[in-house]
């Protein structure tokens, strides 16, 4: 399965994906690939970039990967359950993430991915979160 990657650019376009500048380059049943420039808006007072922007980077990235794999007849999904490992961080150039499946069941879905500093290579962090599929009532 493959999706739009411009309709997913869009569908974040005024909520939080978009305010951070998130991009989104592929988007597939088994592989989210997205992308964000570091700027000073993303970093902590430290001058580090904001553990925050790496989590909601993947997390947005294993949000997506939900959506492109829903079940017939659900009607969203919300995480569960989240957890990242920072290895290391970045001060400039852009973070890039790969979000891939772990399970894809009727009732919920496990998804790993990873961030990486594009420039150097880096890993930055690994992250994992599960999602449950909404049913409507």
């Amino acid at each position: 399965m493959s999706t739009n990657d411009d309709g997913f650019n869009q569908r974040g376009r005024n909520s939080l994906p978009g305010y951070l500048g998130i991009v989104f380059t592929q988007v597939q049943a088994h592989e989210v690939r997205a992308h964000l420039p570091v700027r000073g808006e993303l970093m902590a007072p430290n001058g580090f970039l904001h553990a925050a922007t790496v989590v909601a980077l993947a997390d947005t990235a294993c949000g997506y990967g939900c959506v492109a794999n829903l079940p017939s007849g659900a009607s969203g999904f919300t995480t569960i359950e989240l957890k990242s490992n920072h290895l290391g961080t970045a001060r400039d150039g852009t973070i890039e993430c790969t979000a891939t499946p772990v399970h894809l069941g009727k009732t919920t879905q496990v998804w790993d991915a990873t961030v990486k500093h594009r420039e150097s290579g880096k890993t930055l962090a690994l992250f994992r979160c599960t999602q449950m599929v909404l049913m409507p009532k």
